[in-house]
């Protein structure tokens, strides 16, 4: 009679709860809810993304009207031309990734998932995203790509709108999809240019358990110290809700004037896109929507700034937290003149990322749950039939530990007398990795916490390797760094540049500091021949320049042919032999340009009075959203030094 009990109660828990937590730190969900939950992930994404780009930096200086709904746009048409939905960079990455962790395993390592960066973005990238994918170009592997010490852009909003796959494939595994996430946002971020995106990650999770708005954003909090600045900022959007809950222009007023602000870690680029701006007017959007999509979508483009990257989260998020089924049709099916039988003709048309292929939604939606199932079995979950209907048990205290490897490092150039720092990832931090150095350091650097650092005191160049090994296996990478003397610039007593050029203050380039750029617009929307460089009174030995390309403009700003010249019998004289590290990218495109970039330039000795670095300027039309159209060609320069 007892056994006969208790298998009745163990039906009735399964019959009638879709998810109950059990005594095993296990959550149990239907198949069927999980799949429909991320059918519904992807078409709310969809949704915010194609809907919010009509009001992409719309509203900066002020809020959209209070009038909703807004609408779809100029979207429509792009709709009605692709006849279905389409890739922007709020779903492409997330597809990408998706693709990774088919082709590579649930898991994929930084190696992988770099490679998958450099094959597939190509154009339409920006801020910390580009900043990234150059430095991998350059040789560079993640997590320095995201490192506030390489890339300019570390503090944007970039990770918090790619990352969102990594939690929707692990339903209520919330440690292992924050942990996880922040893996795949150290890519491109760093610092507090991470925390909306574990935010979003804890909510993500949780949101297939739990269905208040209010808890989520708690959980998001959880998932952060109480003393981060995106908690701060969380906490600063739910006093406004609460001081004006019926005047939301005056809320995004208030956040606005503390958080759209310029100080010194963004003052070189654009505040509108900063991860802690527009994380917190996301938050700000869940909260007047209250769980409503219609009125959470409108009130993302409302508040403005990056909109439609709020958008998508928080309609991507509420598609999990109320299902399908409560997404409005009208959104799923904007156009009245097309007949589609399923949401945007069930096509996800790829006109972002190369060789990423056009998919249907149901095909990304299905391929992202079957990614889904096989994390939760491999960190101890089931998969098990009562009744007819199929459960996962979920392990809800899954723990994610990144992978061990150890990635190469690119040759690159220190300077005797200045302080040098790379760190070495190995991945796993739950496990003794033992890093050693096989070879000579520079005199002065040190392998410290997992770390090259120091302050080189001795020119020359030096070979050595760093190996680590775990208890299982062994890495190795060869490392080469050059260590150069003193830069012969400060001592050239003249400078030479193209004099049509506006700006004058070239000293710049010379002045140990590569944020002070020189851009040589002319005024003009001539082409020309743009130099730099130094002329001594006496010969100099040289074989080697550091030239920094500073800070390009979104428009101009970059060489598109690219040589190295010396006087020689008081003439300008090619060199005919040289190498770069690493390659310069002269394509007449910004979408692969660097900012603050080193290049090594290396030659066979030469004696000369005098050297440059010359090539034709590069710029391409304005887009439509500037006050201006027209080109204007430039070269940017951070500093050339001389070695």
């Amino acid at each position: 009679m007892m056994r006969f009990s208790s298998m009745l109660l163990l039906a009735l828990v399964f019959i009638a709860c879709k998810h109950e937590k059990n005594d095993n730190d296990a959550q149990l969900i239907k198949v069927k809810d999980y799949e429909n939950a991320v059918y519904a992930s992807w078409i709310g994404q969809i949704i915010g993304n194609t809907y919010g780009l009509g009001y992409e930096f719309t509203f900066i200086d002020e809020p959209g009207p209070d009038v909703f709904p807004y609408g779809y746009g100029f979207t429509l048409a792009d709709l009605r031309e692709h006849n279905g939905a389409y890739s922007d960079d709020d779903t492409d990455i997330e597809y990408m990734y998706l693709t990774q962790m088919e082709k590579n395993g649930i898991e994929p390592i930084y190696f992988h998932l770099a490679e998958a960066w450099k094959a597939h973005v190509k154009e339409r990238v920006w801020f910390a995203n580009r900043m990234a994918v150059t430095l991998m170009h350059a040789g560079h592997y993640p997590p320095i790509t995201g490192h506030k010490d390489f890339n300019s852009e570390w503090f944007q909003i970039d990770p918090q709108l790619v990352n969102e796959i990594w939690a929707v494939t692990a339903p209520g595994m919330v440690d292992y999809a924050v942990a996880k996430s922040e893996f795949a946002a150290r890519i491109t971020s760093n610092d507090f240019g991470l925390e909306p995106t574990l935010h979003y990650a804890a909510m993500y999770s949780a949101a297939f358990f739990e269905k208040d708005i209010n808890r989520l954003i708690e959980i998001g909090n959880q998932a952060l110290s109480p003393k981060s600045h995106f908690v701060n900022a969380v906490e600063f959007v739910k006093n406004q809700y609460g001081q004006y809950p019926n005047d939301w222009q005056q809320a995004r007023k208030n956040v606005c004037a503390k958080y759209y602000v310029v100080e010194d870690y963004n003052r070189h680029s654009w505040a509108a896109v900063d991860a802690t701006l527009n994380g917190a007017l996301g938050i700000m959007a869940l909260l007047y929507g209250q769980g409503d999509f219609q009125n959470t979508l409108d009130y993302a483009c409302a508040f403005g700034m990056d909109a439609d990257n709020q958008a998508a989260t928080m309609c991507g998020l509420l598609g999990i937290v109320n299902g399908f089924e409560s997404i409005p049709k009208e959104l799923m099916f904007p156009l009245d003149d097309v007949d589609w039988d399923l949401p945007f003709n069930d096509s996800y048309k790829m006109i972002t990322r190369e060789g990423l292929s056009d998919i249907t939604i149901r095909e990304l939606s299905k391929r992202t749950a079957v990614q889904g199932e096989k994390i939760i079995l491999a960190h101890g979950g089931q998969r098990f039939e009562k009744d007819g209907e199929a459960f996962y048990s979920v392990p809800t205290k899954a723990v994610f530990s990144a992978p061990f490897e150890l990635n190469a490092i690119p040759k690159m150039p220190l300077k005797k007398s200045e302080y040098f720092y790379y760190p070495i990832h190995t991945g796993r931090k739950d496990a003794d990795i033992d890093i050693t150095i096989d070879g000579q350091l520079p005199d002065g650097i040190q392998l410290t916490d997992n770390a090259l650092l120091g302050t080189p005191t001795e020119s020359g160049v030096y070979r050595f390797a760093i190996i680590a090994r775990d208890k299982l296996q062994e890495r190795r990478i060869d490392v080469e760094l050059h260590v150069l003397a003193e830069n012969m610039a400060y001592g050239a007593n003249g400078m030479v540049f193209n004099q049509n050029s506006i700006d004058d203050q070239i000293a710049v380039i010379r002045d140990g500091d590569v944020g002070t750029s020189y851009m040589s617009l002319k005024g003009n929307q001539r082409r020309e021949i743009d130099y730099y460089g130094y002329t001594w009174q006496d010969e100099q030995l040289i074989s080697s320049l550091i030239y920094n390309n500073g800070k390009p403009n979104e428009f101009y700003g970059w060489f598109t042919t690219f040589d190295v010249e010396y006087l020689k019998n008081g003439k300008w004289v090619k060199l005919e032999k040289f190498t770069m590290s690493p390659d310069l990218n002269i394509d007449n495109s910004q979408w692969l340009k660097p900012a603050y970039q080193d290049y090594y330039i290396e030659f066979e000795s030469i004696t000369t009075k005098g050297i440059r670095i010359i090539g034709l300027s590069g710029g391409i039309e304005k887009d439509a959203n500037n006050a201006h159209r027209g080109i204007e060609y430039a070269t940017s320069i951070g500093e050339l030094g001389v070695y």
